[in-house]
């Protein structure tokens, strides 16, 4: 079953990507959209790093966030209400040093009110690096 008011598509997605200057300097693009998740890489290069050569934790948090921003702008009716982040968490648990980032959002709670994601950052390797979590408001257009 489908979460989304209104499904999003890979190409509309990283046509709203491109017009964020963070999103473009660190190479942010989305691969997948399925019934309950969206999925997304980062390229682990110099973009990225800090200055030990690995993924720096906020570039994690950066992905993390954007995906889940869009995923829960996608499950509320947009003519009615907006969704803003309220909270964003992160545990890094394995560096990354090269290739790509992969991040799955899916849902925890979807309320009328807020909402929860879960974001699991991957290696090549299907390892774990980052899981991370975000809390969203979502509020009503006021006319």
């Amino acid at each position: 079953m489908s979460i989304w008011f209104a499904k999003p598509k890979v190409g509309d997605l990283n046509q709203m990507l491109a017009k964020g200057q963070i999103n473009i300097s660190l190479g942010l693009q989305v691969t997948e959209v399925g019934d309950d998740f969206i999925r997304g890489t980062m390229p682990a290069d110099e973009r990225t790093f800090q200055p030990f050569g690995v993924v720096h934790g906020g570039a994690n948090v950066v992905l993390a966030e954007t995906l889940g921003s869009i995923a829960g702008y996608y499950c509320v009716d947009i003519n009615k209400f907006q969704v803003f982040g309220q909270e964003v968490s992160a545990s890094h648990i394995r560096s990354v040093s090269s290739g790509l980032v992969t991040a799955t959002v899916r849902p925890i709670h979807l309320g009328s009110r807020s909402q929860i994601w879960e974001i699991r950052l991957e290696n090549d390797q299907g390892k774990l690096s980052c899981l991370s979590k975000l809390t969203t408001a979502v509020v009503p257009i006021r006319t």
